[in-house]
This record gives structure tokens, sequence and C-alpha cells, in this order.
């Protein structure tokens, strides 16, 4: 009898092999290799050559395609700026995390209640970063047909957010509530 460890790798490699297949038969990828761009033509007008295909398991490393660590950030970077163009949720949370940054400073908390709201307001939009992502992702995979799997990817993505939102406004509450319950006590017994 083989053991568990000597079958799971030929079951990945069948799992890649089966991949592959599905991609090349959607037109996705012709070849295991990178393929050369055709030269330009008399028969294509613009002279443009088309771009290499690459096949998903020959692409290079990570660390290759961003070769020192200002490349990291700038790509980092590009991803931030995709999610406030064109992400309306990113931009409510920015803006209701500046709110909540202004009223900390404004009410002066202690700087372990203001790493809390730092840390609720970054969880909350690197969840929504991951939700774009999941969603982009899903997207490139199907295009515009509708799966039952697809849809509870992205609806599970959206809830996910939601319970960190729904938590950070909980942190929120805990440490904006008692000094403004203060404030309000204060300010109006000053004006009776």
């Amino acid at each position: 009898m083989a053991s568990s460890s000597s079958r799971s790798p030929q079951r990945l490699r069948l799992l890649e092999r089966s991949r592959l297949v599905a991609f090349r038969r959607r037109g996705v990828y012709s070849s295991p290799a990178v393929v050369a761009p055709t030269p330009p033509s008399a028969a294509d007008p613009s002279g443009d050559a088309q771009p290499p295909t690459t096949d998903p398991w020959q692409r290079p490393p990570s660390w290759r395609v961003a070769t020192n660590l200002g490349k990291s950030f700038y790509f980092a970077g590009k991803g931030l700026a995709y999610a406030v163009r064109t992400q309306r949720n990113f931009r409510i949370h920015l803006a209701v995390a500046a709110v909540a940054f202004a009223l900390g400073f404004g009410l002066k908390l202690s700087a372990v209640e203001m790493a809390l709201i730092s840390l609720a307001t970054g969880l909350v939009m690197a969840l929504e970063l991951v939700n774009t992502a999941l969603e982009a992702v899903v997207d490139l995979t199907l295009g515009n047909k509708y799966h039952l799997l697809a849809a509870i990817a992205k609806d599970c993505a959206a809830g996910a957010v939601l319970i960190v939102a729904a938590a950070a406004l909980l942190v929120a509450a805990w440490l904006f509530l008692p000094p403004l319950l203060l404030l309000v006590q204060n300010g109006l017994g000053t004006v009776e």
C-alpha cells in the first residue's frame, strides 16, 4: 500500500496537467513554453507584433519580475491607485479612516487607542483590496459568464469585508463613545 506522501506529488502533477489541458482547450495558451511574437508582415498594416503568450506554469518567479524592492513598492502602489480610482467602497473606507483619525486626535486618545484604530482601519482596507483582487481573478476566469461558485466566492469575500468593517465600528464605538459622552456632559454642564 502506497503512503499518502508518495501519492501527493503524483496527484499534483495530474492536477497541473489537467489545468493546462483546460487552458489550451480554451485557447488561452498555445504551448508550454513562451511563444515568440510574430513579426510584422505585409498582411498586418499596423506593423505591430503580437504579444508573447506564456504558460502559467512557466512564468518567471516574482523576484525576477520585480528585481528590486523599489519595483515591488511601485507595483503595490499601482494596486492601491487602482483601488482608489475604481472601487467606491475603498474610497468610503479611506474617508471613514480619515474621520476616525481626526476624531482620535481631536479627543486626544492615547497611543494604544490610536494604534487600535490604525489596526482596525488597515485591516478593513487590506481586506477590501483582497476582495477586489478576488473579484478580478473570478472575472478574468469566467468573463461574462455566470457561475454559482463564482458568485459564492465573491459574496463570501464581500461578507468578510463586512464582518471586519463591523468589528472596526465596534472598536470605534468602544474608543470614541466614552470621551464623546464625557465631552457632551461637560459641555451641557457649562451651558446651564
